[in-house]
């Protein structure tokens, strides 16, 4: 098959696969396991939800979302319109709640984080992605990771269409003020750690949001952003490191999960014209002066292999209290051998870690 008929059935794969949707229950909490997941979007809010359309206007809400017990660690499942929904085996909202001001989202927040040790992830979400599917993105990411603190999500205006690349990339844009004052609300909430993490073209979003808080002099915020973890960055190599020499030093850890495999980015990079994009780098060359870890995850993908380290059991097993592993980053760099199953590349400032696999998993069902 030539790279263009690849191409063409990718995408129409993508149109295939069935989307997301918010389906509410809200005996799924006697069930599931819940996770409240906070919201800030500059989607439009219209007939009672979030859509794809742009809006000047941040608004905030929280989303309780059930983890089903009877699942495989990566899977969201949805129920069908045929079928009625089963706490123990669907991703179910069990309450939601719009808040009418910022103080009250910040006093609601506040109180997730004192539970938390006031630390916060703020998640934001990549291309082609509908509002449910962010948001049930990140509470079965975070779960299933066992990511810290309190789970945030930026819900930027996506189009949710495979051909809507062109619109989702000048969303990015558009919404890169919106993620800054996200970022700024959590703060103000009292979080004193946040970790940041972005997927595919939301990484470049939250570059972005990065580089304006340092140019505009926001040490408050960028002192609190204690860690970023971009997957399969979806941006370009220059662009990349343009933003860092606006942003300066780097958060710490900063590591970006991506492989050569990932035929999302494949895509991309044919479409912009480039031979590779930052999450499908084959080597670390090309940002050797900058202190990052580039993990390599291609032995763990399968299918399009777009966002491995949150659909893999296997991977998710390997690293799944991602808390150990930061606090190994940050304590000291010599402990990434060793601490991961793989082989260790270093040059200059920057890390390349290709992970393998430990063991055969046959089964990862939660039980």
């Amino acid at each position: 098959m030539t790279r263009a008929l690849w191409s063409l059935a990718l995408v129409l794969l993508v149109a295939c696969s069935p989307r997301g949707q918010i389906t509410y229950s809200p005996e799924a909490a006697k069930v599931g396991q819940v996770t409240p997941v906070f919201i800030g979007t500059t989607r439009v809010l219209a007939e009672g939800a979030f859509g794809q359309e742009r809006s000047e206007e941040m608004r905030f809400a929280r989303f309780d979302v059930s983890i089903p017990p009877q699942r495989t660690r990566g899977d969201i499942n949805w129920p069908t319109r045929f079928e009625k929904p089963n706490p123990a085996r669907h991703f179910l909202t069990t309450k939601e709640v719009l808040y009418p001001s910022n103080p009250d989202f910040r006093a609601d927040l506040q109180r997730n984080l004192a539970a938390n040790g006031y630390e916060a992830v703020i998640f934001v979400h990549g291309y082609n992605n509908n509002f449910a599917e962010g948001v049930y993105r990140v509470a079965q990411f975070s779960h299933d990771l066992e990511i810290p603190g309190a789970v945030v999500h930026y819900a930027w205006p996506s189009a949710a269409k495979p051909l809507g690349y062109v619109y989702d990339r000048d969303s990015a844009l558009f919404a890169r003020d919106g993620l800054e004052r996200l970022i700024d609300e959590v703060s103000e909430a009292g979080a004193r750690r946040i970790l940041l993490v972005a997927h595919s073209m939301g990484s470049g979003l939250a570059m972005e949001a990065l580089r304006q808080a340092a140019i505009r002099g926001d040490q408050a915020a960028l002192g609190r952003i204690a860690g970023v973890i971009l997957i399969s960055p979806d941006v370009d190599v220059d662009v990349f490191r343009s933003q860092v020499s606006a942003i300066g030093a780097l958060p710490q850890p900063f590591l970006i999960f991506g492989s050569d495999r990932d035929r999302l980015l494949g895509l991309s990079a044919r479409l912009t014209g480039q031979r590779e994009r930052l999450g499908s780098l084959s080597d670390v060359s090309r940002v050797a002066d900058l202190k990052v870890t580039f993990m390599d995850v291609g032995e763990f993908a399968s299918g399009a292999g777009h966002f491995t380290l949150g659909d893999s059991p296997a991977l998710i097993r390997l690293i799944e209290n991602i808390g150990q592993i930061e606090g190994a980053f940050e304590a000291d760099r010599a402990r990434r051998v060793g601490l991961l199953s793989g082989a260790v590349l270093t040059v200059q400032n920057a890390t390349q870690i290709i992970l393998h696999p430990v063991v055969q998993i046959a089964s990862d069902v939660n039980q």
